[in-house]
């Protein structure tokens, strides 16, 4: 038992030869026991994605399923998403767990590669209808709730919804973003007319971009009350550009995601607020949707895994405290 415990301390070995150890070590239904479900993520050097990882590597655990798991170093790497995914393919898993770096970049390679194996989508979408089930966020109505968010902080610090607005987007194209804007604008403009986006704009993938865009705008506009940061990378140097200018009593930002960079900011007023989602479930419930349809099973052909605003205020809750310590190891 000591030389299981070993494996399992080392990551290097977490996504391959760990789920093997656990699979022989513990007892698993006989159909999983040689069934391999690869997971591949979009960035596998991201604090969200590990979290998806752990979800997926524990579900590998339970099951006694192995899940490789599998992923790009960023998510501007669309190419390398799509070879990652046909390597995959090629080794005849039983399913694919998939989020998809880039909508329309991906639906042919998707297609391609549901045509060999089950697809199961996790976190963003793609231009194809392969997919076998789909789980993520509702990211519309997480932008709906980002404004919502945004609209309460700037109320609280001016007492009134008004001013001017940012959105900032990490990078064009990526559906699960593309569906935050979306919603946070619809939110904006049916609920809150006082509030002006005088700037939408888009990242290269980069936090330090973020952070250089930020800057540039809070020197170019002197009145400006708010930004959504679509994403934890943006939300990363947006919350630094206002910790380093001391202006978070004055522009009130909401990201989107969590590590302990941003909760930092959080905590220390740099940040409002963010929008959180439950990486670790997809990660988990993805592997376990792809083991059932790899069986035959019916499952559901969308699953919506759910968002929260975590304020300052809130993120003692058992259950925000959860999401924002998950355990990913």
């Amino acid at each position: 038992m000591s030389i299981v415990k070993s494996l399992l301390s080392r990551r290097a070995f977490t996504a391959l030869a760990g789920a093997a150890v656990i699979a022989t070590a513990m007892p698993a239904p006989s159909f999983a026991a040689d069934v391999t479900i690869p997971i591949i993520v979009k960035d596998t050097t991201s604090f969200y994605w590990q979290i998806v990882l752990a979800g997926a590597r524990k579900a590998g655990q339970d099951l006694g399923v192995k899940v490789p798991e599998l992923g790009a170093q960023a998510e501007s790497d669309v190419n390398g998403q799509i070879s990652i995914l046909e390597n995959a393919v090629a080794g005849k898993p039983a399913a694919v767990v998939i989020s998809p770096t880039e909508f329309k970049a991906l639906g042919k390679p998707i297609d391609e590669a549901a045509k060999s194996v089950p697809i199961i989508g996790i976190d963003s979408g793609a231009d194809s209808k392969a997919f076998k089930s789909f789980l993520t966020t509702d990211n519309v109505q997480g932008g709906r709730i980002a404004a919502d968010g945004l609209a309460a902080a700037i109320k609280g610090a001016t007492g009134k919804e008004e001013g001017e607005i940012v959105i900032l987007t990490n990078l064009p194209g990526v559906g699960s973003l593309e569906q935050r804007r979306e919603g946070f604008l619809d939110q904006v403009k049916t609920k809150y007319p006082g509030l002006k986006v005088i700037a939408d704009k888009y990242g290269d993938g980069q936090a330090t971009t973020g952070l250089n865009m930020m800057t540039d705008l809070i020197t170019a506009n002197p009145n400006l009350v708010g930004i959504f940061a679509s994403n934890l990378i943006m939300a990363q140097g947006v919350g630094q550009a206002i910790a380093e200018n001391k202006l978070g009593e004055k522009i009130k930002v909401i990201g989107f995601d969590s590590d302990d960079k941003t909760v930092g900011f959080l905590k220390d007023g740099a940040i409002a607020g963010l929008v959180v989602q439950d990486p670790y479930r997809m990660g988990y419930d993805g592997v376990k949707t792809a083991l059932a349809v790899s069986k035959g099973e019916k499952v559901e052909e969308n699953v919506d895994t759910g968002a929260n605003l975590v304020t300052k205020a809130n993120m003692a809750d058992p259950k925000i405290d959860a999401l924002l310590n998950p355990k990913i190891k």
